[in-house]
Order: C-alpha cells, then sequence, then structure tokens
C-alpha cells in the first residue's frame, strides 16, 4: 500500500497524540500513560510476559507475510489463497484460517486474562468480533493495532481515486448487475451487463474482476451461462455501525466525575454482554495542520462510536452529556468468520477472477492490494501462458537465485 502512496505522491497525515484505554463496563482493566516504561510495567503486572510473547508471535507471522511483496515484485502469482498462504509460512499459514486467535495465543503461552482484556478489545474495534476470529485474521489486526499503521492526508479515499486517475481508466458510473459467457473464435468473452443513470447497459471483455463480495447477505450478482454454475458461496458479513457524534463526553460514566481530568482519547472494549458499543474515539480532520490540537476534554469534540447496533437515545446519554449532531452509517464491513470454514477461490472461470475472496483470510486495505496485485499477476501470466509464474514452490529460494 505505501507503494501505491509514494506512487501518487500522497503524504502522510500527521499523527495527534492521545492516549489509550479499555473499559470493562465498570471500571478501566488497562490504561496507557504519557511514559513509555510505565505502560511496560503495567503490561507486565497485569499479565506477565504474554505482551512480549503476543509481539514475538505477530512478527513472525508478519516476517513471513512480507514474502509476499518480493514473489510480486518478481511477477509471481497463485491461483489460490490456499496456494497464496502456503508460499508465505507453509500448511501453519492455512491451518492458520481454521482456528481462532485464542487458541493460537494460548497455545504460545499468552495467558487467558490477556487474551479475555487486550486481545478482545482489539479484535471488537478492528472487526467487531470476538476472539474466536481465526488466527491469520487476528494477527493482522493486532498488527494494525501496533501503531504502524499509515493514513493519508486529505483521507484514505485519495489512494483510490488517485489510482483511477493515474491508470487513466474509463470509468462507467452505473452498477454492474450480472456476467454471462459467450465464447468467440474458441475464447471465453464476458458480457457485463450494468445500469445507470441512463438505463441498463452492457459490454463485451476479454477478462472480468469480481470485487464485490459473492455471498447472500451482500450480493444480488448473477452469473448466466456458466457451466458449472457459478453460485453465492457460503457466509455472512458482520454489521458494524458507525456513530460519528458532536458532542460533551459523559466522562462521569467512566469514572471521571470531573471532565477536565478524563486524559483518554480512544476506549476499547472487553466482551462484556452488557456493553453496547465495541469502541470509541475522539477523531481528527483527515487534514491535520501543525497547530491541531485535541479539544480539551470538558470541551465538545467529536467522536467515533463503534457498535453492533444502532445507539438509541439512551445509550447516546449514557456516552454524552449533550451532543449537537449524530451521523449514523450501518454497513456490512467485515466478514462473520465463524460463518465459514472454506476459502472461496481466487478464479470463477478461465479469465474471470474474484478478488474479495481475500477478506476471508483477512480484511484490510493492505490485504486487498495485495490480492489486487495478485490478480493482475494472474490474469498477465495466464493470459501469456507463462505458466512457470503461477503457484510455483519454494519461491524464497527461486527469488534468491534471481537476485
Amino acid at each position: 500500500m505505501l507503494d501505491f502512496v509514494k506512487i501518487l505522491g500522497l503524504k502522510h497525515r500527521r499523527e495527534v497524540a492521545g492516549k489509550s484505554a479499555i473499559f470493562s463496563g465498570e471500571h478501566f482493566v488497562l490504561e496507557e500513560t504519557d511514559w513509555y516504561l510505565l505502560n511496560l510495567f503495567r503490561l507486565w503486572w497485569h499479565y506477565g510476559i504474554s505482551f512480549l510473547r503476543l509481539q514475538m508471535w505477530v512478527e513472525e507471522v508478519m516476517e513471513k507475510f512480507m514474502r509476499i511483496y518480493k514473489y510480486q515484485a518478481h511477477g509471481y502469482a497463485f491461483s489460490s489463497l490456499e496456494e497464496m498462504l502456503r508460499s508465505l509460512g507453509g500448511d501453519a499459514f492455512v491451518n492458520m484460517t481454521q482456528r481462532s486467535v485464542a487458541e493460537s495465543l494460548l497455545e504460545v503461552g499468552v495467558t487467558q486474562r490477556f487474551v479475555d482484556d487486550v486481545i478482545a478489545a482489539v479484535l471488537r474495534s478492528s472487526y467487531g468480533q470476538s476472539v474466536l476470529v481465526p488466527a491469520f485474521a487476528g494477527a493482522m489486526s493486532l498488527a494494525g493495532a501496533q501503531g504502524s499503521t499509515w493514513a493519508v492526508e486529505g483521507g484514505n479515499k485519495l489512494v483510490c481515486s488517485g489510482l483511477l486517475k493515474l491508470t487513466k481508466a474509463n470509468v462507467i458510473p452505473a452498477r454492474v448487475t450480472g456476467v454471462s459467457l459467450h465464447s468467440s473464435e474458441g475464447r471465453a468473452l464476458y458480457q457485463v451487463h450494468y445500469e445507470g443513470g441512463e438505463g441498463h447497459g452492457s459490454a463485451f471483455y476479454d477478462m472480468v474482476v469480481v470485487t464485490t463480495p459473492l455471498h447472500p447477505s451482500r450480493s444480488n450478482f448473477t452469473f448466466e451461462n456458466f457451466e458449472p454454475p457459478i453460485a453465492d458461496f457460503p457466509g455472512a458479513f458482520q454489521p458494524s455501525v458507525t456513530s460519528v457524534v458532536h458532542g460533551y463526553l459523559n466522562s462521569s460514566y467512566f469514572g471521571f466525575p470531573d471532565p477536565k481530568l478524563f486524559p483518554f482519547a480512544s476506549i476499547l472494549t472487553t466482551d462484556t454482554p452488557d456493553l453496547f458499543f465495541n469502541a470509541m474515539d475522539n477523531i481528527c480532520p483527515v487534514n491535520i495542520s501543525a497547530a491541531f490540537r485535541r479539544k480539551q476534554p470538558q470541551e465538545a469534540a467529536v467522536w467515533r462510536v463503534l457498535s453492533q447496533q444502532p445507539l438509541d437515545k439512551q445509550q447516546l446519554k449514557t456516552l454524552f452529556r449533550s451532543y449537537y449532531s449524530v451521523q449514523v452509517t450501518e454497513w456490512q464491513a467485515y466478514p462473520r468468520y465463524d460463518a465459514a470454514k472454506s476459502l472461496p477461490p481466487i478464479v470463477l472461470h478461465e479469465n474471470l477472477f474474484y478478488l474479495s475472496s481475500v477478506e476471508w483470510v483477512a480484511s484490510s486495505m493492505e490485504m486487498i492490494a495485495v490480492a489486487a496485485k495478485n490478480v493482475a499477476l494472474l490474469a498477465y501470466n495466464r493470459w501469456h501462458q507463462d505458466l512457470e509464474k503461477i503457484d510455483q514452490k519454494d519461491l524464497m529460494h527461486k527469488v534468491k537465485t534471481e537476485l
């Protein structure tokens, strides 16, 4: 993803300092301070060396995952998610999509208390789900929580709009409704059907990449003339609600009667039945000037609240003393990882590819970018019959010998 950012000339959005805490519904089970050594001491005091075991586990997974960038730089591609995962971390990576992150962490010596307090809080914030998500998705989420993520000045949407402009793509402003299979001189030809402001239309293509999720809860997409038929894949998506509230935080709910003393900009939560929100944070503008500062805790600020259901008035009053406005967005953000045990395919037909299948390994902008490049390389290599660049074994050795 950073390669795209550099190519497009986008800038890194300046970070604004802010402390985090984990809330159980009654009290904070862990609080961040301004002192790094004190934070380490608190982690050790509460959880022993679990945080070190976690860091070692995540670093091992990420070190192997980073191999994908070397493979793609040399033009290698994979026709299935299983092949991609095996090339990075062997069967262990494939198994990480079938077993929970809690099970994997307990196996390497992380304590149950650390899983219940810290790991659960991170996964509720990122995926809106529990520690039963698969280990690979959990590792990606935990890696992103370590503070090394990027944000683009002006908003991450500039990556998408910038790439469209850079590639000079011919964008048709319409909604694709389906794909039908035809043939021309013995080669597959795909008719893409769409509907827009000017009515229904269609066009023929040699290659098609499907990016919409092909699952019952998300898809109203049809395939025609394919044998065997292409059906929806099993699984469902996790509902997520984002409420952006401009108002005065009710610090008393979090144990701070005096709002001036409330020190946190980000609040994560444990998996407690009575808690009606997953996380909330004091958000900053997409453009941050050098003079920008966070609002004081007693001042009205803009907060983002993540929940699984829309917040009712009573819940809003619980979190805020008063508020000026509430903007709510409901969407099916991520796969519900306990809803399917098999990974969808990448190749649906000869030159018909499925990009969003990677979300069932892990869902993030980085994973989609990796999957997009893999599909581009796969389509190119298949079209030019360069089969030595597809699903090759022992790629680390091959890449080293090519340097």
